[in-house]
C-alpha cells in the first residue's frame, strides 16, 4: 500500500508506540513498516491538473486567435491567402497530431494525459479546419449549422477510433451544437420550434442521450463511451429543466416578465419529481451518478424556488441559515460514508 507523507507520518508514529508500549514485538514493527510505502509526491495528481490547465489555456488561446484580427491576417499570410488553404492546413496538423497520439499512445500507453494532449491537439485543429471550411462555402444563408454536424461525425468517428473519451465529448457537445442551430435555422431563427423554445428542446436532447448511453451497454465498440454519453445527457437534460423551471416555454423576455412565477410553478414541480426519480433510481440501481445529479439539483430547485418566491419578502439570516444547515447535513453525510460508520 502506498500513503502520502502526512498519512506515512502518522503510521510511523502509531507503529513507535505501539513498540514501544509493547504491544507489537520489534520484528513485528519492522514488518509493519516495510508493509507500506511513502509516495514522496503525488505526481500524477499534478501531471492531469497540469494538462487540464493546458487544454484550457489552449481553449484561450483558440478563442483569442479567432477574436484577433491581426492573429488572423499573420495566421493567413504564414498559411495562404485562401480559406481553402487554410483550411487544408489545419486538417493536415489534426491528421497529424491524431496520428502522434496514436503512435505515442501504443509506445507509452502509461502516459495517459500526454498522450490525450496530443489528441486535444488534434481536436483543436480539427475545429479550426471545419470552421474555414465553412467560411469558403459560405454563402450568405445562414445554414451554419451542418458544421457542427460534420463536426459531430468526425469527432465521433476519430473518437471511436482512437477509442478516446476525450474526443467522444467534443462529438456530443458538437451535436448538441447542431441540435440548437438546427433547429434554430428550421424556426427561422424564432422562439419556437414545433412549439418548443430552447429548454424544452434540449430537455428531450438530453433525454434521447440519455437512452442511448443504455444501449452503448450491449454494444461492444460503443461501451467505453456509455458513462461520458450518460453523464453528459442528464447534464443537458436537468439543466434545460432547471431553465425551463424558471423561464417556462416561453421564448419572448417581455412576454415572460408579464407572467407571475406562481403561474410556472407546476415546471418547478415536474423539475422537482425529475430529480427525486433520478435519486429513486439511483438507489435502486445502485447508481451514483444518477443519485448524485438527483441530490444536486434537487437542491438546485430548492433555492431557486426561494428566490423566486420568498427573497424579497423573507430574513436573509434564515435563508443562509438554512443554506449552513444544508450543506452541514451534506457534509456530515459524506463523511459518514467516506469513514464507513454508517450506525451513528
Amino acid at each position: 500500500m502506498e500513503f502520502n507523507k502526512k498519512q506515512g507520518r502518522f503510521l510511523h508514529e502509531v507503529i513507535s508506540r505501539w513498540e514501544t508500549s509493547g504491544v507489537v514485538t520489534p520484528e513485528q514493527a519492522q514488518s509493519l513498516r516495510q508493509s507500506f510505502l511513502v509516495k514522496p509526491f503525488d505526481w500524477k495528481r499534478l501531471a492531469k491538473y497540469s494538462f487540464w490547465l493546458a487544454i484550457a489555456c489552449g481553449i484561450i488561446a483558440v478563442q483569442a486567435l479567432v477574436t484577433d484580427r491581426s492573429l488572423i491576417e499573420l495566421v493567413e499570410k504564414i498559411f495562404t491567402s485562401f480559406d481553402a488553404g487554410l483550411s487544408i492546413s489545419f486538417a493536415l496538423l489534426a491528421a497529424l497530431m491524431y496520428f502522434l497520439g496514436y503512435r505515442r499512445r501504443l509506445k507509452k500507453p502509461g502516459k495517459v494525459f500526454s498522450n490525450e494532449f496530443i489528441i486535444f491537439a488534434g481536436v483543436l485543429f480539427t475545429a479550426g479546419a471545419v470552421g474555414y471550411l465553412g467560411k469558403m462555402l459560405d454563402t450568405g444563408s445562414g445554414h451554419f449549422s451542418w458544421l457542427f454536424l460534420l463536426s459531430f461525425l468526425l469527432y465521433g468517428f476519430i473518437g471511436i477510433w482512437l477509442k478516446s473519451g476525450l474526443v467522444w465529448i467534443f462529438a456530443i457537445v458538437a451535436l448538441g451544437n447542431w441540435f440548437g442551430t438546427e433547429t434554430g435555422y428550421l424556426s427561422g431563427w424564432g422562439a419556437y420550434f414545433l412549439g418548443m423554445n430552447y429548454p424544452l428542446r434540449f430537455i428531450l436532447f438530453g433525454a434521447v442521450l440519455i437512452g442511448t448511453s443504455f444501449y452503448f451497454v450491449t454494444n461492444k465498440r460503443l461501451a467505453m463511451f456509455q458513462k461520458s454519453t450518460y453523464v453528459l445527457g442528464l447534464l443537458y437534460f436537468f439543466i434545460a429543466l432547471w431553465m425551463l423551471s424558471i423561464f417556462g416555454n416561453y421564448g419572448d423576455l417581455e412576454e415572460w416578465w408579464k407572467v407571475k412565477q406562481t403561474e410556472l410553478f407546476y415546471w418547478g414541480i415536474i423539475f422537482g419529481l425529475a430529480a427525486l426519480g433520478a435519486i429513486y433510481y439511483g438507489l435502486k440501481r445502485d447508481d451514483p451518478v444518477s443519485k448524485g445529479f438527483g441530490i444536486t439539483f434537487i437542491f438546485i430547485n430548492l433555492y431557486t424556488r426561494y428566490f423566486e418566491y420568498f427573497w424579497e419578502s423573507s430574513e436573509k439570516v434564515f435563508f443562509f441559515a438554512v443554506l449552513g444547515i444544508s450543506f452541514w447535513l451534506i457534509g456530515w453525510k459524506a463523511e459518514k460514508i467516506w469513514k464507513g460508520n454508517t450506525k451513528e
